[in-house]
Parts: structure tokens; C-alpha cells; sequence
């Protein structure tokens, strides 16, 4: 067969799913050969070729589209980004999908993920210690796109793609959990994510609340609790939504290993230095962003029965480590916290090298008999490249280094395990000799 005649009956078949399916999107053999392992993502280098439905009508971000691959075999359904370098994200195994069933999909894997909450994280619904919880975890939850924390009777929902940051998703997120949470006080407002944002090319969430259940509720300030701690938040202010529930069990974690002098380093509102506080004669928390440190010691405030004196640096970790390292200052317990060092692959090498120095510095200052916890939030750098980085830095300070715990997100976080991205928090307990 000649070769024009190969791409004819390939691009047949392409409009053969087409036709089939709706719009389509082709994918590389690459890509395919990742999704039918249970993958959920393709990014932009691995589109062939997009397909319009019959009516002739292009495909705009935020479609729902049928993947196939470039034999035209259809793979599932997923939502299009015409300006994201992760341009699809499977929503469904099932092609065809129209944006109604879509809808339908998203109640349901609300409900089932709200029930997964009120499972695994009972006491947060109880008001037992705990009211801050991740509700909706994107792909964890089987809804890329849309998260959602809980802040005692503030709701916190970001949409992240051109997919779900639209009008009738807003609406049906709104509508699922008012059904999943309504009671007194319940407020839902909407953040956006900015540098996801300008990725996306999204337009401005609404200003207002997109649920009050009383017209005198709360704004967008709040306080909740984790683990009988309390803290603020605000909507406004922060990062990702606001706070890092993330590391709720890792907070109490660090407690139970803490003790006498304490500093945490990339402290941020106070997470880790509050929580060993409880149990530690002092903590000194560190920080680059005053506002950080300015709502860190109001949620010191909040809670004036801590045993430990709390003091805040601001500063460069790096620099200050250098500076206490080199000074010859000591500590019985530091938390390693840094904000995520590798924003994409092509960042992971230098994120390890500041994984590096900092878990060196920080080990020449643990006293004999002291703990370190160290933790990477960057889902570039899987568990067995930062292992790798604490044992060489072990190496290098020359300290007899045990693992105590490897530990990773709380359970309001679940993970795929076919999508390891999913699983990017990395929190390990260990003891300095």
C-alpha cells in the first residue's frame, strides 16, 4: 500500500470515532500505552490530531472529548485544555461521554467521595479535635480539576481547569455539597489558584459566596481545628486554599517524637511549631513571608495553654541554616517543611540538591539522640530520589541515621496508584545519633 493510502485509512478511522463518539482527540502510541495502564493524564506533545464532532464544530477548551488512539480504538473521555501542557484529564472509561453525563458524573463521585470523608476521617465530622479536611481531592476522588477544603463551616472550592471552571460545574459542586454538609453556619466560596489561572487562561471566580445557608453567616475568615489546636483562616490569604491539611497527621507525628528545643524550618502559619510546642520547652519557627509569620503568631494566640516558649525568624532557611550550622547551634528536634522545590521534571535535579543541603545542615544540628523530620511536598521527586537524598546527607554529616517512620498525606488525601503524582507528600521521621 503506498503510503498516502496508510494515512487515508488512518485518518478514516479517526472520523470513524468521531462519528462514533463525538469530538475526539488522537493520542500518541506513548500516551495510549500509559492510559490503558491506568494513567489519567496526556500531555500536549502526545495529541496527534484533534477530530470535531459531525456538525463540523471545534474543539474549545473545556470540551469533553473522546481520547482514542491513532488506530481509532476509543480509551475513555476526558476534559480538553487548549492551553495547559496536561491538555487531557480522563474523567471516564467510557467514550462518548456528553457533558450532561459528565454532570451526573461529578454528583456522584461527590457524594461518594463525601462518604469516604465521613469513613476514614470521622472525627472531623464530629467536631472531635478536628474541622479542617480535605473534602475533594481532584483525581484522588476521581473529579480532576475541583478541590475543596472544609474550614469548620467555611468551604473552600477551587476549579482548576478550562473543564470545571465553568458555570454548570460551579452549580452542581455548589449543589452536592450543600446536600453532603448544609447546616447552620455552612458558607461556600470559591478561590482560584492564580498560576493555575494564567496556565489555564481562566476567567475570575465570582466574588461572593456561592452558598450561604444564612444570610448572616461567616465571610471568607474563619477558625477551625486540627488535631485540638486551633487556627485561623482566611480565604483570601494563604496558600493553596489556605492552610496544609495535608500534613494534619504529620503534625501530631512530630509531637509524639518532639522534645526539648525545637525549630521549624518553612514554618509557614505555624503548623509544626504549634503542634511540638505542646510537648517541647521551646520552638523557633522560620519563615521567608512575614504575612506567614504574622498569622502564625495569632494562631499562637489562639492557643495560650502551649507549654513551650514560640518564638518567629524571618528569614532564608538556607541562609539561616548556614548561619546556625556554621555557629555551631544545636536543637533536640527540627521539622524540615520547604515549600515544593521542583515545579516541574526538568526542576528535580536542583530540588534535590536543596533537599540535599538542607537535610545536611539540619542533621549537624540535631543533637545526639534527636529527631528530624523531613518532608517534600514535590511530586517530581518520588520517595526513592528524597530517600536517596536523606541517606547521602547522612553520609556526609557523618551521623548514624534511623527511620522511625515514612509517612505521607492524611487520609483525606487519597492517592492513585496509577497516577503517582497523585501521591507527592513525603514526611519521614528520624532519629540522629
Amino acid at each position: 500500500m503506498r503510503p498516502w493510502g496508510m494515512a487515508f485509512v488512518k485518518a478514516e478511522l479517526r472520523v470513524g470515532a468521531a462519528k462514533a463518539y463525538g469530538p475526539a482527540v488522537v493520542v500518541t502510541r506513548r500516551a495510549s500505552d500509559k492510559l490503558r495502564e491506568g494513567h489519567l493524564w496526556v500531555y500536549r506533545s502526545d495529541v496527534v490530531e484533534l477530530v470535531p464532532a459531525l456538525d463540523g464544530a471545534a474543539i474549545v477548551g473545556g470540551s469533553i472529548v473522546t481520547v482514542v488512539d491513532q488506530r481509532g480504538i476509543p480509551m475513555g473521555s476526558s476534559t480538553y485544555s487548549d492551553t495547559s501542557e496536561i491538555t487531557l484529564r480522563v474523567v471516564s472509561p467510557l467514550a462518548g461521554f456528553t457533558r450532561e453525563l459528565y454532570l451526573e458524573s461529578v454528583t456522584e463521585k461527590i457524594a461518594a467521595a463525601l462518604a469516604l470523608r465521613r469513613e476514614v476521617v470521622p472525627e472531623c465530622f464530629a467536631g472531635a479535635g478536628t474541622t479542617g479536611l480535605r473534602l475533594l481531592f481532584s483525581e484522588g476522588d476521581g473529579l480532576p480539576g475541583i478541590v475543596a477544603d472544609r474550614y469548620g463551616s467555611l468551604v473552600v472550592v477551587q476549579l482548576l481547569t478550562q473543564g470545571t471552571a465553568q458555570d454548570d460545574v460551579r452549580a452542581v459542586v455548589v449543589a452536592a455539597l450543600r446536600d453532603g454538609l448544609d447546616g447552620d453556619g455552612l458558607v461556600i466560596v470559591e478561590r482560584p489558584d492564580p498560576k493555575v489561572r494564567e496556565l489555564e487562561k481562566l476567567g475570575l471566580p465570582p466574588a461572593e459566596a456561592l452558598y450561604r445557608h444564612d444570610a448572616d453567616s461567616v465571610g471568607f475568615a474563619s477558625v477551625f481545628e486540627l488535631n485540638g489546636l486551633k487556627f485561623h483562616f482566611d480565604a483570601g490569604s494563604g496558600q493553596k486554599t489556605g492552610a496544609f491539611l495535608d500534613q494534619r497527621l504529620n503534625y501530631a507525628a512530630a509531637a509524639r517524637y518532639a522534645k526539648g528545643e525545637a525549630l521549624d524550618v518553612c514554618t509557614y502559619q505555624g503548623g509544626f511549631a504549634l503542634h511540638m510546642a505542646q510537648v517541647c520547652s521551646s520552638v523557633t519557627g522560620v519563615d521567608a513571608s512575614r504575612g506567614a509569620l504574622e498569622v502564625a503568631e495569632r494562631n499562637r494566640e489562639l492557643n495560650p495553654g502551649l507549654r513551650g516558649q514560640v518564638d518567629w525568624i524571618e528569614a532564608d532557611a538556607f541562609e539561616l541554616l548556614r548561619e546556625m550550622e556554621g555557629s555551631g547551634q544545636e536543637y533536640d528536634t527540627i521539622v524540615l517543611d520547604p515549600p515544593a522545590f521542583a515545579k516541574s521534571r526538568r526542576a528535580a535535579e536542583g530540588a534535590l540538591r536543596g533537599y540535599k543541603e538542607l537535610n545536611l545542615r539540619a542533621m549537624k544540628m540535631v543533637r545526639d539522640g534527636g529527631t528530624l523530620v523531613t518532608c517534600s511536598c514535590s511530586h517530581h521527586v518520588p520517595l526513592v530520589d528524597f530517600m536517596e537524598v536523606v541517606r547521602s546527607a547522612a553520609v556526609d554529616a557523618g551521623r548514624r541515621v534511623q527511620v522511625m517512620e515514612t509517612r505521607g498525606a492524611a487520609a483525606d488525601h487519597p492517592s492513585v496508584v496509577t497516577l503517582p503524582e497523585t501521591d507527592y507528600l513525603k514526611c519521614v521521621v528520624l532519629r540522629v545519633g
